[in-house]
């Protein structure tokens, strides 16, 4: 990382996925704001939907043609359940998907969870332009999701970053 250089903030919009989470108790949600502002980003905005395919892809497709919007985080619905719906919702919407994350998540997670982070369909990719990481609800998940995301979405990080990519992403 080179400190010589300034963070370029990039505005980061995070969707809670829930049926029964408020603002009051979204823990994850928090963590993840709490995280991004901590570290220089700015967030673009933060809502809760149920665990609703239609409802879940409204919100990622409003924030995905705000050009403004550089970076989406949701937190909830990756898992095997029958209300679990985050992955469907989103991947139709991907352009590109960065199979990387999920595998590096998993890894890491297998470290504190051991074999039960077989059931997190954690993932990530982009979307006209917009990188979209989808994570776990739990509050340890999104901690671990933010471990693996914060170095990629630092402009200052080598030998190289995803925010770096920002200008090229919508090249044809």
């Amino acid at each position: 990382m080179n400190q010589n250089e300034s963070l370029l903030p990039l505005k980061i919009a995070v969707l809670t996925v829930s049926d029964t989470r408020t603002e009051a108790d979204d823990k994850s949600g928090k963590i993840l704001v709490d995280n991004l502002t901590a570290t220089g980003h700015l967030l673009a905005e933060k809502t809760i939907v149920p665990d609703n395919i239609y409802q879940i892809r409204a919100v990622i497709s409003r924030w995905v043609a705000d050009e403004s919007v550089q970076v989406i985080l949701t937190t909830g619905g990756t898992g095997v359940t029958g209300r679990d719906a985050t992955p469907e919702a989103i991947k139709p919407l991907l352009d590109k998907e960065i199979e990387g994350f999920g595998e590096i998540f998993r890894m890491i997670s297998y470290q504190e969870i051991k074999t039960s982070t077989i059931q997190s369909r954690t993932l990530a990719g982009v979307a006209n332009g917009t990188y979209i990481f989808c994570l776990p609800g739990s509050s340890g998940a999104c901690q671990t999701g933010w471990s693996i995301i914060k170095d990629q979405l630092d402009s200052r990080h080598r030998p190289c970053n995803l925010a770096q990519l920002i200008p090229r992403l919508t090249e044809n």
